[in-house]
């Protein structure tokens, strides 16, 4: 393990890291409605530390190796989100604790967007605008974006990309140079972030909340600068913008670059993940919609169509927007709704979940097994379109399925230890692990009401989330540590 190495590249990331907080500081000069000493004292004790870090070593640069990568990147969403989370401890918001401030900090850089903060409409703009910052840069990777403008890192870029990048098959490039595929990925999500910002400025939202809501709309965060949510626009054409780019952010952004690139529609009508996630979305919108339609839940039908399809849109791609309190909808449809969020966006977007592509998979190979058990002897090869998949691959979705759900079940249990209600914890561990936000029960709204050892066990469940279980995990093997 190349620590000394890895040293550098923390030190010149959190340098880095710390330029996130000039924006804010010009938010506040601007609005002057708060105080810019928070964010001033964070970004001198941030990149005083990140020069610490870099300077002794700032000549190691030998090349990364893949378990070097997947420290790096374990680290520095450790160490970003504890970063990330001083200006907000020190600007004292609502007397907000230590395990508040992180908490609310990884959970904007894991795109989670979980809230322990109420009052939004009273805080300064410049906390607010930090906020969605946060959820924007984590929404495609700190890391991505070191890989796309920092070649002068001298490292080995694959190896961070595949650490960071979602999805079962992350050796997939879609320009010859790693550094180049990272600035395309940039590029597409700049270009959606610009688009959903305009859109929401013509809808009627003031420039501060359309920049906004379009950071946390692409990067499937869900923060907001309202209490209500997107509820508080009280628009069908706000909610109609967030749904069309809601859909794009969940859609893998590879699909965008070849769609534009070759200027043709014709990628996403021949890529199965993309088609099964439609079609998923599709089911549960018409079954939500349909069940609110007969319990006569909203006072017209156009209000139940454009209600339901927005919160399974929202719920589904795991960003996290609400116009209503859909926990109180009537019978199973909340759950569905949580249900919905473990599947999740498609592999290489920045929603959160299991992601599409592995429920697909597990469900060719379920249909493999079924058609064994009739023909022992025949061989069957599971495909993607009609790309025939190696069994690793169906070996390693099996493995993280197992995982996935057996944290699941450990960190239900230690919520229900630590005196949450059932419904509670249950919740609050898939829309944390998932990276949803919104929950049932006591978490329904915020989550200022749990304890502390509850949100620090949250908080791991977001970084798993994020890091895809096994990122994690992996470090935890003897075998990974052996020279």
């Amino acid at each position: 393990m190349q620590f000394l190495v890895i040293q550098r590249i923390l030190g010149l990331l959190l340098i880095i890291f710390s330029s996130t907080l000039l924006p804010p500081m010009l938010v506040e000069l601007i609005y002057q409605n708060g105080e810019i000493k928070p964010f001033l004292h964070a970004f001198n004790a941030i990149v005083l530390t990140g020069f610490m870090l870099y300077l002794p070593v700032k000549n190691k640069k030998n090349e990364l190796r893949l378990r070097d990568g997947f420290l790096v990147v374990v680290l520095l969403w450790f160490v970003l989100g504890l970063a990330g989370g001083l200006p907000l401890y020190l600007s004292g918001i609502n007397d907000i604790s230590l395990t508040d401030a992180m908490f609310e900090s990884i959970s904007g850089l894991t795109t989670t967007g979980a809230t322990v903060i109420v009052g939004l409409d009273n805080l300064p703009n410049s906390i607010l605008f930090y906020r969605m910052e946060l959820q924007w840069l984590g929404g495609m990777g700190i890391i991505v974006l070191a890989v796309a403008v920092l070649p002068m890192l001298g490292v080995g870029g694959m190896q961070l990309y595949r650490a960071e990048t979602p999805g079962p098959v992350k050796d997939t490039k879609l320009t010859p140079r790693i550094t180049e595929t990272a600035k395309a990925l940039w590029y597409i999500y700049l270009g959606l972030t610009v688009s959903c910002a305009l859109a929401y400025w013509v809808a009627g939202m003031t420039l501060f909340d359309a920049i906004s809501h379009a950071f946390t709309t692409v990067a499937i965060g869900g923060f907001s600068t309202h209490d209500a949510s997107i509820g508080f626009f009280n628009s069908s054409t706000i909610e109609l913008i967030a749904i069309v780019f809601m859909l794009a952010a969940g859609a893998n952004f590879a699909l965008h670059f070849v769609a534009l690139r070759n200027r043709t529609f014709k990628p996403y009508l021949k890529d199965s993940e993309f088609k099964t996630y439609i079609l998923i979305l599709s089911v549960v919108s018409v079954i939500t919609v349909s069940y609110l339609l007969l319990n006569h839940t909203f006072g017209s039908p156009y209000e139940s169509v454009i209600e339901g399809l927005f919160h399974v849109i929202s719920i589904g791609t795991t960003t996290g927007f609400t116009t209503a309190e859909y926990y109180s909808w009537p019978g199973f449809l909340p759950v569905l709704l949580i249900y919905v969020s473990f599947v999740g966006g498609c592999a290489g977007s920045t929603g959160g979940g299991m992601k599409v592509i592995r429920v697909l998979l597990l469900l060719k190979q379920g249909s493999r097994e079924l058609k064994r058990l009739i023909h022992p002897s025949a061989q069957f090869v599971v495909k993607i379109g009609k790309k025939p998949l190696p069994d690793s691959v169906i070996e390693a979705v099996w493995g993280f399925f197992a995982a996935y759900f057996a944290i699941s079940a450990l960190m239900i249990l230690l919520l229900l230890a630590a005196g949450l209600d059932q419904v509670t914890a249950f919740s609050a561990v898939a829309a944390c692990l998932n990276n949803l936000g919104p929950g049932l029960g006591d978490v329904s709204q915020n989550y200022s009401a749990l304890n502390d050892f509850s949100k620090w066990l949250l908080c791991l469940a977001m970084l798993l989330g994020r890091l895809e279980v096994f990122t994690l995990l992996v470090l935890f093997t003897p075998g990974f540590w052996r020279k």
